[in-house]
């Protein structure tokens, strides 16, 4: 009885510790994962940002903002001419914000343009590439017209024209038969969304012209230069064996010929006359060098002394160059062709 007695004293004076909430527990453990989790998201946010990255989350956001180019002190009818290119194919580095000029060399075949672009492209900042829609897969439709000025005005078309220094101008050299006619609206249209200024160069002896033709087209089966044919040359020596060939003009067709060229040039001019352009003839250039300054002021481009290797094939009077001169003569006489006939320059 007295052991029962002192069991239930002892019972008696035991405390039990009264019971813990494990909800109020849970809680306040997610309250601290989740206060853990934004802390530590804030902190690699905060890092990547300085390190250029973006975020894209609800909450935070680090935006990195790109500074566009300006084109400074430019005036404000010019601005539609002025590019900030962003090639694929390389980084322009510190030439970024340089602005670049879009144009386009209009011509026909065997009217000086080769050589005028040797001269344009002997700037330092311009870059010429050239007769690009001589391939005939550019110039298949108007998409693939589009498709390749895109790519050449944003500087992706990598020839030997391209410059180490920064490009202030880039274009290229496009005859009037390589789908430039054939397209004229489409292209009118692309130039003045895209900038694009024409510079139209073109020949006044028209006479002279079809010698050229005649003869390198004579050359391309000849191939006098110890079979290789050349359409331009850097020695006097090429040169003069290259004129040694006197063609036969057919003279029932002269003046026909002639008027389709005229034809062909003027039409092109009413085609173009909506867009930024420039009109120079061969013989100016050669006669006057200070048109080649009236083509850097054009293009916006600083002036400097253009050179060219070329050499010209075709001197002297012109009766030393073909064969049935004397036919020739009657055949223009007392037609408006017939200011052909005089020597128009001398080098």
């Amino acid at each position: 009885m007295a052991e029962d007695l002192c069991f239930w004293f002892k019972d008696s004076l035991i405390i039990k510790p009264p019971k813990k909430n494990p909800l109020a527990l849970r809680m306040v453990v997610l309250v601290f994962v989740m206060l853990c989790a934004v802390y530590i998201c804030s902190i690699c946010l905060r890092q990547i940002g300085q390190f250029g990255g973006r975020s894209t989350g609800r909450f935070f956001s680090v935006p990195v903002v790109e500074r566009p180019c300006e084109a400074a002190n430019i005036e404000l009818s010019e601005k539609p001419y002025v590019h900030f290119p962003k090639p694929k194919t390389f980084s322009r580095d510190e030439c970024a914000c340089h602005p670049v000029r879009n144009f386009a060399i209009l011509s026909t075949q065997r009217s000086g343009s080769g050589w005028f672009e040797t001269l344009l492209n002997s700037h330092m900042n311009i870059s010429s590439n050239g007769e690009i829609f001589s391939v005939k897969v550019r110039r298949k439709n108007i998409s693939t017209i589009v498709e390749t000025l895109d790519k050449l005005y944003n500087l992706d078309f990598l020839t030997s024209a391209s410059k180490n220094e920064c490009t202030a101008a880039v274009g290229l050299k496009w005859m009037l038969n390589q789908g430039l006619m054939q397209h004229h609206e489409e292209i009118v249209e692309y130039f003045k969304s895209e900038g694009v200024s024409a510079i139209f160069l073109f020949r006044r002896n028209l006479l002279r012209r079809m010698i050229s033709i005649l003869a390198n087209s004579y050359d391309q089966n000849a191939k006098l230069l110890n079979g290789t044919h050349k359409s331009h040359v850097h020695s006097t020596h090429e040169g003069e064996i290259l004129a040694s060939y006197k063609p036969t003009i057919n003279t029932s067709l002269l003046v026909p010929n002639l008027k389709q060229v005229e034809e062909l040039v003027a039409k092109s001019l009413e085609y173009f006359k909506s867009t930024r352009h420039i009109i120079l003839y061969y013989e100016d250039v050669v006669k006057n060098r200070t048109k080649l300054v009236d083509v850097q002021d054009f293009l916006k481009v600083p002036r400097q002394e253009l050179n060219s290797r070329q050499v010209k094939i075709h001197k002297g009077p012109l009766s030393s160059q073909v064969e049935n001169w004397g036919d020739i003569e009657k055949t223009l006489k007392g037609t408006h062709y017939q200011t052909f006939l005089r020597e128009d320059y001398k080098l």
